[in-house]
């Protein structure tokens, strides 16, 4: 039991410290990095290099055009997903994937 609570303050405590210098955004992104590598294969996870949250704007980097393709045609619901993720709407604004 102690354990957990310990856990839920170290994420408290980085959390305050990502106000403070402001890198919320790429704990935002490694959130949604974590849900990719859980919802997509191994394989296809593989094919994305970066995930950055930048001024409201979610940019993908994906190596292969094929799943470049497949975010491009389902970018809306991609977009729910993220916001479900995060639980917040205002985070994310658009999808970028390059």
């Amino acid at each position: 039991m102690s354990r957990k609570k310990r856990e839920f303050l170290s994420s408290e405590l980085l959390s305050s410290f990502a106000k403070i210098y402001g890198f919320e955004d790429k704990l935002k992104a490694f959130e949604i990095r974590d849900f990719l590598a859980n919802y997509l294969s191994d394989d296809l996870f593989s094919e994305i290099e970066t995930v950055n949250l930048k001024e409201k704007v979610l940019v993908l980097r994906i190596k292969s055009p094929l799943l470049k393709n497949d975010f491009r045609l389902r970018k809306s619901f991609f977009l729910k997903k993220f916001r479900e993720v995060l639980k917040d709407d205002s985070l994310i604004n658009d999808l970028l994937i390059l």
